[in-house]
């Protein structure tokens, strides 16, 4: 398919959030539901006519131009919303920081002298900062859901599987997402309308699942308050306390995700409370993820061998080693009792409410050895989504000691547009 593109060649420009600026206008008449609308995408996504940068210099020019487009940003531009440029990103997605050492750092809009959030970074900058109405951007293991939360913004990491992947170069295929990024929950809801292809039949909610345990990961003043705003919403829309329950996640898991004993014995920070099985669960996830990437990515790794930033140039060291010896079939073995665990615990019409992450966002450079403690946290929450497949939204809930705050909502697998639907109906009651 030929795109109309008409290009302005402005780099790092707009709060540092593009790596290119260009128009795509809309194509075809599948309806109307973007009109009106812009976005921008992650430079993951293949675009026709262009070389899709992987957040390297080095991935550029060592790759030839697209010769499709993603069909993911087809349908957006079929539905009438129009593309304005390619958006930064972390190096081969793998960070949650949003720091690139070739291309600078998108200015995150709520707190400059923080960082945006990565991988996805100039996705969620150039929706916090107002550039765009919409960002689309990929999570395999937090990259919407951190920079969602880092920007005070809405961010979804869909269900896997529910949105197409095609045309986005893979991190790891077992965890990919392709999500996006709205400034309030109607527009995160009209994109989702055009990209789910799953049921849009509306469900009503039944239960309403706090994981205490999992806002003990922050400090208890944010742990009270975020669990208080959640509640009260819940209890303004249907009047009872009565589907509210309270549960400690990481036992439920532990007790139900038999195979996770093989991962119980790996320490990623022993001073912090975490629970065990979630930093079991994020060990298998690591594991995993980093088996894949090597199986992508690994051949040219060794071959071109890039120019990488600190910290990604270790981490990308660190997946070479991975061999299938080491229980990577236990990985895929945990997913499966996990989604099955999961999916019992909350059926087709229930939610669980976790933090996002454990905490504000980074002040820029810090060291990496600052940062293992809350990493460590971080990948605990979001590998409860990453693991299960379920279906998560970033929310945000304004600003605590002038850094944004958030919580999530998971869902079911599948059941993406009923998450979608009660993000919304929080969104009105808070009046966001």
């Amino acid at each position: 398919m030929e795109l109309e593109m008409e290009m302005e060649m402005e780099s790092l420009k707009s709060c540092g959030a593009f790596m290119k600026r260009f128009t795509l206008e809309p194509i075809g008449s599948d309806s109307d539901e973007l009109n009106g609308l812009t976005f921008a995408v992650k430079d993951i996504f293949d675009l026709e006519g262009q070389i899709t940068g992987f957040g390297n210099p080095d991935w550029g020019k060592t790759h030839s131009a697209a010769k499709s487009t993603a069909p993911t940003v087809v349908s957006l531009l079929k539905s009438g919303a129009t593309c304005i440029g390619k958006t930064v990103m972390d190096e081969m997605a793998y960070s949650i920081n949003g720091e690139n050492f070739h291309y600078g750092t998108p200015v995150n809009p709520v707190a400059p002298d923080r960082v945006p959030g990565g991988s996805s970074s100039g996705s969620a900058v150039a929706v916090g900062a107002k550039i765009v109405d919409f960002a689309l951007g990929t999570d395999t293991g937090g990259s919407v859901r951190v920079p969602a939360s880092y920007c005070g913004i809405y961010g979804i990491r869909p269900s896997h599987g529910v949105v197409s992947i095609d045309g986005v170069i893979p991190m790891a295929q077992s965890f990919d997402t392709v999500g996006w990024f709205a400034r309030d929950a109607r527009i995160l809801k009209q994109v989702g309308r055009v990209l789910i292809q799953s049921d849009h039949e509306s469900k009503g909610l039944s239960k309403f699942i706090v994981a205490e345990d999992c806002f003990k990961l922050l400090d208890s003043k944010s742990n009270q308050q975020l669990i208080g705003i959640l509640v009260d919403s819940v209890r303004k829309l249907y009047g009872s306390d009565q589907m509210i329950k309270y549960v400690s996640i990481g036992e439920y898991i532990e007790e139900n995700v038999p195979s996770l004993k093989r991962f119980m014995t790996i320490e990623t920070c022993s001073n912090d409370y975490i629970p065990s099985s979630l930093r079991a669960l994020s060990a298998a996830m690591r594991l995993l993820q980093k088996y894949e990437f090597k199986e992508n990515h690994g051949e040219w790794v060794t071959d071109v061998k890039p120019s990488l930033g600190p910290g990604i140039a270790e981490r990308v060291q660190d997946a070479l080693k991975t061999t299938i010896d080491e229980d990577i079939d236990v990985c895929r073995t945990v997913k499966t009792e996990l989604l099955a665990a999961l999916s019992a615990l909350l059926g087709d019409c229930g939610v669980l409410a976790i933090p996002t992450v454990p905490g504000p966002p980074p002040k820029l450079k810090t060291e990496t050895t600052t940062l293992e403690g809350f990493r460590a946290k971080a990948f605990s929450l979001l590998s409860i989504a990453g693991v299960s497949g379920f279906c998560q939204v970033s929310i945000p809930l304004g600003i605590q000691d002038n850094l944004p705050i958030s919580v999530s909502l998971l869902a079911n697998h599948g059941s993406d547009w009923f998450l979608l639907n009660v993000v919304e109906a929080i969104h009105n009651v808070l009046n966001l």
